[in-house]
């Protein structure tokens, strides 16, 4: 069965910090990605993964976001730190079979995705 869970979300001050987990089971992606979707708003990418280890960011994160991963657990990971209330969204993992157009694609969802987590809140407070 293939399936994707999200976990390490949560609320923190301006400033603070966290990593989020995305634990992939039954099959070995290729492209994995973070997107994140804040009320009111569409969703949009926020950094992606190739299988080489290739990394895209939206600028809005460059500097203070990573995203990575370890093929041998099948997780992936994104580093949030300095946030700010407007990284404010609840953030999905997802992730396919193949590379090609594994990239950001700013206001946007990018590619589309075969598989997707069911998200986990991130909520950031002045």
């Amino acid at each position: 069965v293939l399936q994707l869970v999200e976990s390490g979300g949560g609320s923190v001050q301006t400033g603070g910090s966290l990593r989020l987990s995305c634990a992939m089971s039954g099959y070995n992606f290729s492209c994995m990605a973070w997107l994140r979707q804040a009320p009111g708003k569409e969703r949009e990418g926020v950094a992606t993964i190739t299988s080489y280890d290739t990394t895209t960011y939206v600028d809005s994160v460059k500097g203070r976001f990573t995203i990575s991963r370890d093929n041998a657990k099948n997780t992936l990971y994104l580093q949030l730190n300095s946030l700010k209330p407007e990284d404010t969204a609840r953030y999905y993992c997802a992730a396919d079979g193949f590379d090609r157009f594994c990239t950001v694609v700013p206001g946007t969802t990018g590619r589309p995705f075969g598989y997707w987590g069911q998200g986990t809140q991130v909520t950031v407070s002045t």
